[in-house]
């Protein structure tokens, strides 16, 4: 992510998706405005258009124009939350991060809830939707497997990873890319690289305009890009662990059904051909190696990755009388 210079230290740049929201965005600068002038902090709001076909640009450019806080960006096409989440922190100034959703469930009184415990000493604080106003069988109950799933494979136990509205340090967000479904892991990778994680609980209100854009395919994806996270995370640096724990998975379903056709052919007269016990050892042996040879060629990229481009495997947090950077 991109780092931006600014004296505001305490500016808070709010980030808000929008995709087909036109009859929200009234409402949701109405409420904006009174929670985000409590806070007694300089703040700007970041609404990005993700190629929306209703009124939603014009009526952001309307609100823009009544109140030089509120900014915009558009896109071209609908690409989806996650693009739209890292454009507005591309573009943010602010040293806090408060990504939130735009179709009026949450609620913005909850921002200084957010702030409060930030200020605490975390870098991240996650919103939990402890009384969610959804529908129990196709959000809620898929939410809490999901959850259960991802604080499960990640060690970072929240309760809602699915709710957006957030709040982080920019320094925790630095050299990350979101893609996929991601934004919502954010709190892992932070944790990751050293971060406290805070979880608040916060209203949810139901949807009373416009349409939902989840799905139950929603959760696949999430799934699927935990997995991404989970490698990118624990294995960018030494890609040859994976593949080689994978490797030497089949070299023992190999080893096995060589043992076993071994055993089959002298202790009970079965032939190598009367069981696919051979063919089960030959394609576990191969695939093995192969497991083996991704990961040598998976260190090698790695070592251009980083070579090519100057960077780093650490970050460092502070120094203490270190006069020049290495």
């Amino acid at each position: 992510m991109k780092t931006h210079n600014t004296n505001d230290s305490d500016l808070v740049s709010v980030i808000i998706p929008l995709f087909n929201e036109g009859e929200n965005v009234e409402p949701l600068c109405a409420a904006l405005t009174p929670a985000l002038d409590g806070l007694n902090r300089p703040y700007e709001v970041i609404f990005v258009d993700d190629g929306s076909t209703d009124d939603t640009l014009d009526r952001l450019t309307a609100a823009a124009a009544e109140n030089s806080k509120f900014k915009a960006l558009s896109f071209k096409r609908n690409v989806g939350q996650t693009p739209a989440m890292m454009a507005g922190i591309d573009h943010a100034k602010g040293s806090v991060i408060v990504p939130m959703d735009g179709d009026l469930q949450n609620d913005p009184a909850d921002i200084g809830a957010l702030l409060e415990k930030l200020d605490e000493g975390f870098g991240v604080v996650s919103g939990w939707r402890k009384n969610r106003k959804d529908a129990f069988w196709s959000r809620i109950f898929p939410s809490r497997i999901a959850n259960a799933v991802i604080s499960w494979v990640s060690g970072v136990r929240l309760k809602d990873y699915g709710c957006t509205l957030k709040a982080y340090r920019r320094d925790m967000l630095e050299d990350f890319r979101l893609y996929g479904e991601m934004h919502r892991f954010v709190p892992i990778y932070a944790h990751w690289q050293g971060a406290k994680v805070a979880e608040v609980v916060v209203t949810h209100r139901p949807r009373e305009r416009g349409q939902s854009k989840y799905g139950m395919s929603r959760v696949f994806k999430v799934l699927l890009d935990l997995l991404v996270v989970k490698f990118l995370t624990q294995y960018e640096a030494k890609p040859i662990y994976i593949f080689g724990a994978v490797g030497f998975g089949f070299f023992g379903i190999s080893f096995i059904a060589g043992v076993w056709a071994l055993y089959l052919k002298l202790f009970a007269g079965t032939s190598f051909i009367e069981t696919p016990l051979p063919l089960l050892f030959t394609l576990g042996f191969i695939t093995g190696v192969m497991c083996l040879l991704m990961g040598l060629l998976a260190e090698v990229l790695v070592r251009v990755y980083y070579e090519s481009q100057g960077k780093r495997q650490y970050t460092v947090r502070s120094s203490i009388n270190m006069d020049e950077q290495p």
